[in-house]
């Protein structure tokens, strides 16, 4: 299941707020590589998706994986950019949908948070009348297959007499 809007503003307030700090930078390039898709709210989801362009070393042509720039000038620059002008993320950006970035998310973000985060990242939500149509399904596709089969095997038999008589006809002279 995607972050929850809360869990997003602060994975954000994260990335930008505590760059600088070296037991966090590592954590940092990881959330930055994760797919744009655990983010619930389409704002945060567009705020990352600048962050993590912006954020991309430049890499020859190679094959190699993509790196970030995190801590430093170059990080702080993308950072300032979008509070300064927030239309560079998106064209209907105000500087209210930037104003969660480079604040301190507080203290309540430290390592185990950002472990559940994770786990939240790429969780699926499980439907409680899953299970119940899982058995209804399964019992209706052995049923359809059971008569499938049946019905090939008519058909076989038929195709079998129909090319015989084909065959038959064919061979007796007219």
């Amino acid at each position: 299941m995607p972050l929850e809007p809360e869990d997003g503003a602060k994975a954000l307030q994260l990335i930008t707020s505590r760059y600088n700090q070296r037991e966090w930078r590592k954590k940092i390039e990881k959330t930055l590589s994760l797919p744009p898709s655990g983010f619930n709210d389409d704002t945060q989801r567009k705020i990352f998706l600048y962050l993590k362009v912006g954020l991309q070393a430049y890499k020859s042509r190679r094959a190699d994986p993509p790196s970030w720039i995190v801590g430093g000038f170059g990080t702080k620059e993308v950072i300032d950019r979008a509070l300064f002008k927030p239309t560079v993320i998106d064209s209907q950006f105000t500087e209210k949908d930037v104003a969660l970035l480079g604040e301190d998310p507080g203290e309540e973000v430290n390592a185990v948070w950002w472990e559940d985060m994770l786990v939240n990242w790429f969780e699926e939500p499980e439907e409680e009348g899953e299970e119940d149509m899982d058995d209804e399904s399964s019992d209706d596709s052995e049923t359809a297959s059971n008569e499938d089969s049946d019905d090939k095997e008519s058909s076989d038999k038929s195709d079998t007499s129909d090319a015989s008589d084909a065959v038959h006809a064919h061979n007796t002279p007219s």
